[in-house]
C-alpha cells in the first residue's frame, strides 16, 4: 500500500518551505503554480524512453538511464548554458562525488516546448522566495530507473542533501513497479517523512540546506518496469564545479 503525500496548496507552498523545509504539491497544484496546462507536461513523457545509460555508477549496476542540461533564469529570461558536465563535492555525494560526469543534453525539441521555460520561472520564483531575488543556476536531469536487472536505485549514493538551494522532484510515471519511497529528514534533527509520489507531475520541493533526502529501491511486480523523475536543482552564485 502507498503512503499518500502530504499535499498542500500552492498558495501554502512558501509557509511551508520556511516552516519545514519541503512541500509536495499535487500535478494541478504544479499547473497552478506553473501556468502550464496539464497536457503540455504530459507531452514531455515520450522522452524518457530515450535516455541513454548512465555510465557511472560505481556500485556497478546497469539501472539508470539519464539527460542533463543546465540553465540560467535571471527574471523573465531563460537561457541554456553551453552544455556542461554534472559534478558534486564528495560531501554531498560520497558514492559519485568528486568527479565531472558527462552526459548526453536534453532533447532540443524538449527545451524548445513552450511549458519548459514555464516550470524553470515559476521554481526560480520559489527560490527567490527562500533566498532573495538573484539570477539561478539551475541543473535539469532527466532520470529513468529501471528494474530489468532486479533492483533499481533512485538515490544509490543514500540520504544526501545536493549542495544546491531548492530541489525540485517530479514524479513523470511509474510502471510496473514497487518501492520508490520518499524520505525526508530534518538535517540537523531527529524529525522525518515518509510517502511515495506516484501521481504524474506531482512534485517534492526541498531546502536543500535543511533537509536531506533519499528515495528507496524499486522492485517489479510482475515483468520488469520503471520510475521516471525530473529533477530540478536552484543554485545561486553559480554552477557547482571543479573548484
Amino acid at each position: 500500500m502507498l503512503l499518500a503525500p502530504p499535499v498542500t496548496p500552492p498558495r501554502d507552498l512558501p509557509t511551508l518551505l520556511r516552516s519545514q523545509g519541503y512541500a509536495v504539491l499535487d500535478a494541478q497544484g504544479v499547473c497552478e503554480l506553473t501556468g502550464c496546462a496539464l497536457g503540455e507536461l504530459l507531452a514531455f513523457a515520450p522522452s524518457w524512453n530515450d535516455l541513454p545509460a548512465d555510465a557511472y555508477l560505481k556500485d556497478g549496476g546497469h539501472y539508470r538511464r539519464r539527460r542533463h542540461s543546465s540553465f540560467v533564469v535571471d527574471g523573465p529570461a531563460v537561457t541554456q548554458a553551453p552544455h556542461r558536465a554534472h559534478w558534486q563535492p564528495l560531501e554531498y555525494n560520497a558514492l559519485h562525488g568528486g568527479m565531472e560526469r558527462w552526459f548526453e543534453p536534453m532533447q532540443a525539441a524538449v527545451v524548445a516546448a513552450p511549458a519548459w521555460p514555464k516550470l524553470l520561472r515559476a521554481l526560480a520564483q520559489v527560490s527567490s522566495g527562500l533566498r532573495g531575488p538573484q539570477p539561478w543556476y539551475v541543473e535539469a536531469h532527466q532520470f529513468r530507473i529501471d528494474t530489468a536487472g532486479g533492483i533499481g536505485r533512485p538515490t544509490p549514493e543514500g540520504a544526501h542533501r545536493d549542495g544546491v538551494d531548492l530541489v525540485a522532484v517530479f514524479l513523470v510515471g511509474r510502471e510496473s513497479v514497487k518501492g520508490g519511497e520518499t524520505r525526508v529528514f530534518q538535517a540537523d534533527g531527529p524529525a522525518g517523512q515518509r510517502f511515495t509520489l506516484s501521481e504524474p507531475w506531482s512534485v517534492l520541493l526541498l531546502d536543500d540546506e535543511r533537509v536531506i533526502h533519499e528515495t528507496t529501491p524499486i522492485q517489479p511486480m510482475g515483468a520488469p518496469g520503471h520510475r521516471d523523475t525530473l529533477v530540478l536543482t536552484f543554485r545561486a552564485n553559480g554552477f557547482q564545479g571543479v573548484p
